[in-house]
């Protein structure tokens, strides 16, 4: 059995490669009992795996947008801004006055996931709310 493991490893990409030398009679990697077709696989093509941390940086925010409703009392939209969110009454009435009379405000932004956990969770509490990427 010939394995010759190659990983280089840089601040971005980590590159892994592999030389198995397979049976031509049995299509068997000797030792490892995992049949191939005969003469199939001599050499692994190479792994890239990129970090992604980097990429979501420069991704631009998404905004929270939740709109103004027909249904909702004002109390309610303030009492759910506090309790999703974590604003002080001052905080949550100043957004909810803002979507009272502009018809939206802005109530949060983020990465992308967390936006539509913001976005499912203001729907499960009844209220409109929709994401956008921030201008």
């Amino acid at each position: 059995m010939v394995i010759t493991p190659v990983e280089t490893q840089r601040s971005d990409v980590v590159v892994a490669s592999a030389t198995v030398t397979v049976d031509a009679t049995s299509g068997v990697a000797p030792g490892w009992g995992v049949p191939y077709p005969v003469g199939s696989i001599t050499e692994a093509a190479p792994v890239v795996e990129s970090d992604t941390e980097g990429d979501v940086a420069h991704d631009r925010p998404w905004k929270v947008i939740v709109w103004n409703d027909p249904v909702n009392l004002m109390s309610y939209v303030t009492f759910v801004l506090q309790k999703l969110f974590g604003h002080d009454l001052e905080t949550a009435t100043a957004l909810m006055l803002e979507i009272h009379h502009d018809g939206r405000a802005v109530v949060a932004d983020g990465g992308r996931e967390e936006a539509e956990m913001h976005v499912f969770r203001l729907h499960e509490h009844g209220l409109w709310a929709t994401m956008e990427h921030e201008s």
